[in-house]
């Protein structure tokens, strides 16, 4: 299995690219509202790592930031709990067939392969199970806030500056 170690060890680059095609391909502000809170959930992670200044586990290949919490666990919760909140409490994007099944089908893929990611963080040495437990910890309540500002108060705005922006590039004229 050490070529699933090294693919879940290149995890971000998959999800970065996933996260950007989504971007592009919907031209829809919650997905873009999504990918930014990745962006700040994972760049708070490393102020907090700044501040704690916890050393990640003896490895082979030393890492030069610091373990405590996991990026990685942190960013990979972010999006599982996010998207899994999304599929609960959002209409789905007009692209997407409006079914029970995508709805379920989403939180169904998504939940196994973060746990996974999160836990190959673990296996390759880059963290210790409190480094990714917090990670994770964080991770999941940064999504839950980052959701309910969505719901509660910029989904409206959301909508308004989707219609100026599509009526903006994408008029025919």
């Amino acid at each position: 299995m050490p070529w699933l170690l090294s693919f879940l060890d290149r995890t971000h680059f998959t999800v970065t690219a996933l996260t950007a095609t989504a971007i592009l391909i919907t031209r829809s502000a919650a997905v873009l509202y999504f990918g930014a809170g990745a962006l700040a959930c994972s760049l708070s992670v490393k102020l907090l790592k700044h501040g704690i200044r916890q050393p990640r586990p003896a490895s082979q290949k030393q890492k030069k930031t610091y373990g405590m919490p996991s990026t990685h666990s942190a960013t990979i919760s972010y999006y599982a709990t996010f998207l899994a909140l999304a599929c609960v409490y959002l209409p789905l994007h007009p692209s997407l067939p409006a079914s029970t099944l995508v709805r379920a089908l989403v939180p169904v893929v998504v939940l196994p392969c973060a746990t996974l990611i999160a836990l190959s963080r673990i296996w390759l040495g880059h963290h210790t199970w409190p480094q990714v437990a917090v990670g994770c910890t964080y991770g999941v309540g940064f999504a839950g806030v980052w959701f309910t500002l969505w719901v509660n108060w910029l989904q409206e705005h959301g909508r308004t500056a989707e219609g100026i922006f599509n009526s903006f590039f994408l008029s025919e004229g």
